[in-house]
């Protein structure tokens, strides 16, 4: 298998962002093939130290990233408040979260992660545990197909995409993604242009399986909870929902509690929010884009510690 190289979007923005101290310590919560803890240890002193997070075993078994300031966990980033607790660190000067897929794993047809190539559908981000999307697909419910599809995927077509899967795998199990996206292609009636009738479903299930959403919501305040006085939080997002979800955490997170009107308090004495928004969400540009037509969707959101 030939190694597919992983380009990191919005990486000089997201870097910048960090506002990286030379001597400081930070979260490189999403490692993959290592695009943006090299570029944050290149901005790091020898007394700088990174700490990376990546639950898939390809990450770690292709690591071509080598440097004593940076350690690498296999684990999932929800866990990275613990993890660096029993390394003895409570607090860092910055958080940084690529959510997402990366290309090795999308162009890797033994992951699943596709429809493009055909393979078997696993979907697993971590493929040393868990139930893959083929297991799922031919046990789970119409009713429960039908909403993750709708809730993770923002399908319309979702009810007739969950009864023609039921359908199916009466006749045969799903094994590969190739009778996935067949199935689904015959159930969408209409697709917007250049979009594959699977795009929703398939994006809709590796969401489900690898519990990426519930992942998000865990590991965005332990990422706050981490960070010291001037730290940031960066997180760039692919899906709307997780965009939504970092949106929303950090408006909630920037936002003083607030007293009863009549409450004889100065504004010196009320309570700082726990962050701070720092500047409005960051986009590809044209340019990034027509480099790498993976960025389109990207949205890049920084927060900092008060």
């Amino acid at each position: 298998m030939s190694e597919v190289t992983h380009v990191p979007v919005l990486l000089e923005e997201t870097i910048a962002a960090l506002n990286i101290r030379e001597d400081k310590t930070y979260v490189d919560a999403t490692f993959g093939r290592g695009g943006h803890s090299k570029a944050v240890l290149a901005r790091l002193g020898v007394r700088g130290r990174l700490l990376a997070f990546d639950q898939d075993p390809e990450a770690h078994a292709h690591r071509a990233l080598e440097d004593p300031r940076l350690e690498l966990i296999h684990a999932r980033f929800s866990t990275m408040r613990e993890a660096l607790a029993a390394r003895g660190i409570r607090q860092v000067a910055g958080v940084l979260l690529d959510i997402g897929v990366s290309s090795p794993q999308l162009e890797t047809p033994e992951r699943g992660f596709s429809f493009a190539r055909d393979g078997p559908l696993d979907m697993r981000m971590d493929t040393t545990r868990g139930e893959t999307a083929a297991q799922w697909l031919n046990r789970a419910g119409e009713k429960e197909i039908r909403e993750v599809i709708w809730r993770h995927g923002e399908e319309r077509f979702a009810k007739s995409i969950a009864a023609a899967i039921v359908a199916t795998r009466l006749r045969e199990p799903f094994r590969t993604t190739r009778q996935l996206a067949e199935v689904v292609g015959r159930a969408v009636r209409t697709r917007e242009p250049g979009q594959h009738p699977a795009t929703r479903t398939f994006q809709a299930v590796r969401i489900f399986i690898n519990q990426e959403l519930e992942e998000l919501e865990v590991a965005l305040p332990q990422a706050a909870a981490l960070l010291e006085p001037g730290g940031r939080l960066a997180v760039v997002s692919f899906h709307s929902l997780e965009d939504r979800m970092v949106k929303n955490f950090i408006r909630e997170r920037s936002t003083a509690d607030k007293f009863p009107r009549g409450v004889p308090v100065r504004a010196a004495e009320l309570p700082l929010p726990e962050l701070r928004a720092v500047g409005k969400v960051i986009k590809p540009s044209e340019e990034e884009v027509r480099r790498n037509p993976r960025s389109r969707s990207a949205k890049l959101r920084v927060a900092e510690k008060n």
